[in-house]
């Protein structure tokens, strides 16, 4: 006899933008010891669950930051890896300018600013 669980105690579906996010959560800038999603560089996330694309909108914390090359295409490679993504682009932009309102209170906690 099959028992089956009721709608209601389904888990939760994940999804890419969910593990998108967690994979983000690894990636810390090199000057601040903070991830950059917390850090708050990343300004727009859209990710079709259909095709799997995603777009990532992310700024640094200055225009002469030293990774500025290299830190979107860490972002885009680490997207591109995780389940269910099939492409991914990383959009740099400089407006609004990055400052420490952006990042979230965890962040903010871990560098003893609250």
């Amino acid at each position: 006899m099959d028992t089956l669980e009721p709608a209601g105690n389904e888990p939760a579906q994940e999804t890419i933008e969910s593990r998108v996010i967690a994979e983000l959560r690894n990636v810390y800038d090199p000057e601040i010891p903070v991830n950059i999603y917390d850090l708050g560089l990343i300004y727009g996330l859209e990710a079709d669950e259909a095709t799997g694309v995603v777009h990532v909108r992310m700024t640094l914390t200055a225009p002469a930051c030293p990774v500025a090359e290299s830190l979107p295409e860490t972002v885009e490679y680490v997207v591109r890896q995780v389940e269910g993504v099939s492409d991914a682009e990383v959009e740099l932009v400089w407006d609004p300018p990055w400052s420490q309102e952006r990042m979230s209170e965890a962040a903010r906690l871990q560098l003893g600013m609250l």
